[in-house]
């Protein structure tokens, strides 16, 4: 495992949801809500992660069923915990080759997940052989070259500034592609013609303790970095991020998304 993966520790679904699954439910709920899909349709949510796509997808749309599928089995015993509704079921399976039958699905979405897929031309190319014809494939990332998901990138150049090593796992550096134009060219190597569009939340944290606590956690690249470190630099880190974002009060910055939208013909 090389450098820039060794810290993507994403299977602990309790820890995930304190780190990002806050911000992935709040995010989701814009995506749908733009996606604007009619009720009753079969959903297939690749890279489910601990559910919040499919939570929402459940919540705003009515849907006839909805498929999470993710390679962490973490993840997935997560949703099938938390998620009782019947409507939905959860697979552990691969985005670069998908446990289920061509056109089964009206709407094929993923969230925040794609950029951590190998091939992911292969993983679009899938996407358009399980959705049918009439169908929609609709997936958002973060900008984390634009520094989009404030955060994170709050983290990173504190970290750099201690540790310029820290600077290869930056998810800006590893994920170069999440622009708009990186994103559409990605998508047209797949053969699928799309429009790109801009989701931006924010995030609020009551105190910097409750900044920093996720980071702690272990669970995603930026917490498995922080604690892999000894603990005299993790203090050192710490407070450099709150001489950053301030250590008084609440710590409230913005998070964007690119969200890639393909009407299937």
């Amino acid at each position: 495992m090389d450098r820039t993966a060794k810290h993507d520790a994403w299977s602990a679904g309790q820890s995930y949801e304190h780190y990002m699954g806050r911000w992935s439910r709040r995010i989701a709920a814009e995506f749908i809500d733009r996606l604007d899909a009619p009720e009753g349709l079969d959903w297939i949510d690749i890279g489910c992660g601990t559910g919040a796509l499919t939570a929402t997808i459940l919540e705003r749309t009515n849907p006839r069923s909805v498929l999470g599928i993710d390679p962490a089995e973490g993840f997935v015993n997560h949703a099938r915990d938390t998620i009782p509704d019947t409507r939905a079921r959860f697979d552990v399976g691969d985005a670069q080759s998908l446990p289920t039958e061509t056109d089964s699905a009206d709407v094929v979405a993923s969230a925040l997940a794609i950029n951590f897929v190998p091939d992911k031309t292969a993983a679009l190319k899938e996407m358009r052989r399980v959705v049918r014809p009439g169908g929609t494939i609709s997936f958002y990332v973060w900008d984390y070259p634009g520094g989009g998901i404030g955060f994170i990138d709050a983290f990173w150049k504190a970290a750099a500034a201690i540790d310029p090593k820290a600077a290869d796992l930056d998810e800006g550096a590893r994920f170069p592609f999440c622009t708009p134009d990186g994103l559409a060219a990605m998508s047209r190597d797949a053969g699928l013609p799309v429009s790109v569009a801009p989701i931006e939340i924010e995030t609020t944290f009551p105190s910097f303790e409750d900044f920093w606590t996720p980071f702690t956690l272990g669970a995603g690249p930026a917490p498995g970095y922080c604690m892999s470190l000894p603990e005299h630099d993790r203090q050192r880190l710490k407070e450099r991020l709150a001489a950053d974002v301030g250590s008084d009060g609440p710590v409230t910055l913005v998070a964007r998304a690119w969200a890639v939208t393909s009407e299937i013909s």
